[in-house]
């Protein structure tokens, strides 16, 4: 009886191998699903933005001159309705006011105080005729 040479893996480094590979997929699809999580919040934060700087030039292109408080309003922009809150607040100046934008989407609620708005813009406007 002639012993042969065995020439490939045990099973242990069968073994060891798999739980190695196994640590990298699962590595790499938490990173994937982290980018795409981040590419999301990303959009939502730009269309935000969009939406925050629309409300301060219409304001801005109404030639108004909004009373000191909240103005509120919705709108639809990217297939998505927003919800957006604009404080408008008196400056040193006489004829100057201040406008802070917040935009959430519809479905966050401005009663939350602990939700971050996606997005804060501030602008300013000036009394029409002066």
């Amino acid at each position: 009886m002639s012993r042969r040479s065995c020439s490939g893996f045990t099973l242990l480094e069968v073994l060891v191998a798999l739980t190695v590979l196994a640590l990298t997929l699962g590595a790499v699809i938490k990173a994937a699903g982290d980018y795409t999580a981040n590419q999301a919040h990303l959009h939502d934060r730009t269309l935000a933005t969009w939406v925050a700087r629309n409300v301060l030039v219409e304001q801005q292109l109404e030639n108004a001159w909004p009373r000191v408080g909240e103005l509120k309003g919705t709108t639809d922009m990217g297939e998505r309705e927003w919800r957006w809150l604009a404080i408008v607040s008196q400056t040193e100046e006489e004829e100057l006011r201040r406008l802070d934008v917040e935009v959430r989407p519809f479905e966050d609620d401005f009663s939350d105080d602990d939700a971050e708005p996606l997005a804060v813009l501030s602008g300013f406007l000036w009394q029409p005729g002066k």
